[in-house]
């Protein structure tokens, strides 16, 4: 199933759009964001997809300090980008979530993890890392389920305007490490591929 997506006037500024966002009836279990300014409505992800987001978690849960939480459905909001993204785990102080509103401001996380699924990971790709880039969020782990030449798993960081550096790559199968402040070597080998 495809990403539809939903045409907006292209001359609403961020508060209309995030107002659209917060305010339509969305069909349920979708996820629903503001990519480059226009509405993006997904269906829920494949059960291999949110098994990688559960074990990507598991392992996350032992090093992050305890006022840090791992959140799975918190939208995450880049206005210089025209973006209101939901990946598929936000790491970030608990302190920021606690309080009222659907978002936090992206520059909160330590960490995003997207897991792409097929019908949009192209904005995995390309439109999510230049968006947490200029939101200066200091990791994103790209989990491409999807890439030619077969899985791979990307760790970005070290964000400079709208772009990253790639700071390790690796096939399914490749331990990937987290720097500071997880210090985790991230196996990858029961990543479901496909």
């Amino acid at each position: 199933m495809s990403a539809p997506t939903v045409s907006q006037d292209p001359d609403q500024n961020w508060d209309d759009l995030v107002r659209f966002w917060e305010e339509m009836e969305w069909p349920e279990g979708s996820k629903v964001e503001i990519i480059e300014g226009i509405v993006t409505v997904s269906p829920s992800p494949a059960n291999q997809h949110n098994l990688i987001a559960e074990a990507v978690q598991r392992r996350l849960y032992a090093v992050i300090p305890d006022d840090w939480g791992i959140f799975q459905t918190l939208a995450i909001a880049v206005p210089s980008r025209l973006g209101m993204f939901i990946p598929d785990l936000v790491v970030a102080p608990k302190g920021e979530v606690d309080g009222p509103g659907h978002y936090i401001p992206a520059a909160a996380a330590e960490l995003v993890v997207e897991v792409t699924s097929k019908s949009n990971a192209r904005h995995d790709r390309v439109s999510k890392p230049a968006a947490y880039a200029a939101a200066g969020i200091p990791l994103y782990l790209l989990i491409d389920r999807w890439a030619q030449g077969g899985p791979t798993v990307t760790l970005y960081g070290e964000p400079q305007a709208d772009v990253y550096r790639v700071l390790r790559a690796g096939k399914f199968g490749d331990e990937i490490f987290l720097p500071q402040p997880f210090e985790l070597k991230l196996g990858t080998s029961d990543f479901p591929a496909g």
